[in-house]
């Protein structure tokens, strides 16, 4: 028996040594609009690599979780989700890294999913409630109402709660 346990135990510690060598759990890859940069999650922050490959370098450190990055259509600016104040909002920063500006302040979750043709604004889908004769699908959970938001701040403006998940701007 004591065979048995030395040998699980062996088991996954070589599991999570192994684990270590290789990154793992990558997560919303988000392609330039050049193709030469691509920027997604790991463990919470936000990485910057040459699509081909290299050492990738952090845009975000810290405790919150970030992810769902964003290109705008210049490849200046992005867009992301970040948890640093309870709950997803919506942030954007240079794409090369600096400052993240807050763009939404709803207790609800607040996914990025585009910037206008025009890079204007940042079309983000939101669990808020909306206006009573605007809705189809009263259920937040299922569907986030889309809105969009100036990219220098503002008030957020209701599209459709309709619901849409993962919506694109055809430019």
């Amino acid at each position: 028996m004591k065979r048995f346990f030395l040998a699980i135990f062996i088991a996954f510690f070589s599991a999570s040594v192994t684990a270590q060598e290789a990154a793992h759990w990558l997560r919303y890859p988000s392609i330039s609009p050049d193709g030469n940069t691509i920027i997604f999650s790991y463990m919470g922050n936000l990485y910057r690599v040459a699509q081909s490959g290299g050492t990738a370098v952090p845009l975000t450190t810290g405790d919150a979780y970030e992810g769902w990055p964003v290109w705008s259509n210049d490849g200046k600016t992005i867009a992301f989700a970040s948890d640093r104040y309870g709950n997803f909002d919506v942030f954007t920063m240079p794409a090369t890294g600096g400052a993240p500006v807050r763009l939404t302040f709803n207790s609800t979750d607040d996914l990025p999913y585009d910037f206008t043709a025009d890079d204007v604004k940042v079309l983000f889908g939101s669990g808020r409630n909306a206006p009573a004769e605007s809705v189809r699908f009263p259920s937040p959970g299922l569907f986030k109402n889309m809105y969009t938001i100036p990219v220098k701040g503002g008030r957020p403006i209701l599209l459709t709660a309709a619901g849409a998940d993962n919506a694109n701007f055809s430019n």
